[in-house]
């Protein structure tokens, strides 16, 4: 038989693909799931059985967690990085890890076919191709429902017709949960003016008493939540559990897709929000204006690229490399202040702070300088406009 991957998440459109692949074109389907985060051991394993009873001959589940964060989520957190100065780039940062993680898994047992469930009308048709061609250019790529223009409901009668009748009502708000947030759509945001009423998200206010914590960062990653040390992921998701009984880091982000048309999505990430606006003010102590200015403009670029599905371009690796280097000082504290639906940034301490120096104290005293250094400091920073105004008098 002819041996496929198929990039399975127990939803309605890779649901069909296991059945049609194998029923219809004779595939031997190996289901495999990759967990970024957001997923219980009990849903995998309730994704394992569905997957088989489709037909599948096999189901994997990844847990690429930890390669989600090593990979990708510390540079989101070293270049500041929110889409359209918003979004955290929860769902589409995942979906490129998990396409990595996928075509590994094909080469290894020597498939010749891979197959994911994307529309022709989205992001992730883009992400999955681009990693998939790079990576294994001479693994061919299936796609059922892009390729026959399927609706849902022509999915679900094919599924019955099949024998397989399971609750495939769509649920009023589409939630994808991970290590780095939730995305949360609805039929809000396919216009442009409702806001996502509150019980669209998953977190509810639990917490009404403002609460203050102290985030310790070494080198640019988190390392402790109020003095308690543990690891960047584990200190991720349990900062996500504390904040998100706020309802902190709600937001709707409106974005530029890949295939050029508008798009909304609401979200849902209290930690990410809290961990990038902790991390930035840490560097605006630590961290030269220059250093800053340069980190912007590649973050940016960074948050772009990845958006977009080139994860692998080299010139990721060369920003990777330049942002990593910017963070040899980024150590100390943020302490902050949590309060529902919003969180304060109190102030930082750290041994790397650069006020602390004696030079001077902003706006009231200098130790370094007199006050004619200052006069022609001021002097020559003014030639080029004096010139400029000198040779082109305003009329």
């Amino acid at each position: 038989m002819k041996k496929l991957v198929l990039a399975y998440s127990g939803g309605l459109d890779t649901s069909y693909c296991a059945k049609y692949l194998s029923k219809e074109e004779g595939f031997e389907v190996h289901a495999v799931s990759v967990n970024t985060g957001g997923f219980s051991k009990e849903e995998i394993e309730d994704i394992g059985k569905k997957a088989k009873q489709l037909g599948a001959t096999s189901y994997l589940s990844i847990d690429a967690v930890q390669t989600f964060y090593d990979k990708v989520v510390r540079f989101l957190i070293y270049g500041n990085i929110l889409k359209n100065n918003t979004y955290p780039l929860s769902v589409s940062a995942e979906r490129i890890i998990q396409a990595v993680e996928i075509v590994e898994y094909a080469k290894k047992i020597d498939a010749k076919y891979i197959a994911h469930g994307s529309t022709g009308a989205g992001n992730d048709q883009v992400r999955f191709d681009m990693i998939f061609q790079i990576l294994a250019p001479e693994i061919e790529i299936i796609t059922p429902i892009r390729d026959k223009k399927l609706a849902r409901q022509e999915e679900i009668e094919y599924l019955k017709e099949k024998g397989i009748d399971l609750p495939w009502e769509k649920a009023k708000y589409s939630i994808n949960k991970g290590l780095w947030g939730t995305s949360v759509g609805g039929v809000e945001t396919l216009n442009s003016r409702e806001p996502l009423p509150d019980e669209a998200y998953p977190s509810q206010l639990q917490e009404t008493k403002p609460k203050e914590i102290k985030l310790s960062f070494e080198k640019g990653e988190l390392k402790a939540i109020d003095d308690v040390e543990g690891e960047p992921v584990a200190l991720i998701e349990q900062l996500d559990q504390i904040a998100s009984k706020y309802a902190i880091g709600r937001d709707i982000h409106v974005g530029d897709t890949i295939i050029g048309i508008k798009g909304r999505v609401g979200f849902e990430a209290a930690a990410p929000l809290i961990i990038i606006k902790s991390h930035h003010l840490l560097e605006k102590h630590t961290l030269t204006k220059w250093q800053q200015m340069h980190k912007e403009q590649l973050a940016s670029w960074y948050g772009m690229l990845l958006h977009e599905g080139n994860y692998l371009e080299e010139v990721m690796r060369n920003i990777e490399a330049f942002l990593a280097d910017t963070q040899k000082h980024v150590n100390g504290d943020v302490y902050l202040t949590l309060s529902p639906y919003r969180f304060a940034l109190n102030g930082i301490e750290s041994n790397n702070d650069l006020m602390n120096a004696s030079f001077a104290s902003y706006g009231e005293s200098n130790e370094a300088w007199t006050a004619q250094d200052a006069k022609g400091f001021i002097k020559i920073s003014s030639n080029q406009s004096k010139i400029f105004n000198h040779v082109n008098p305003k009329k």
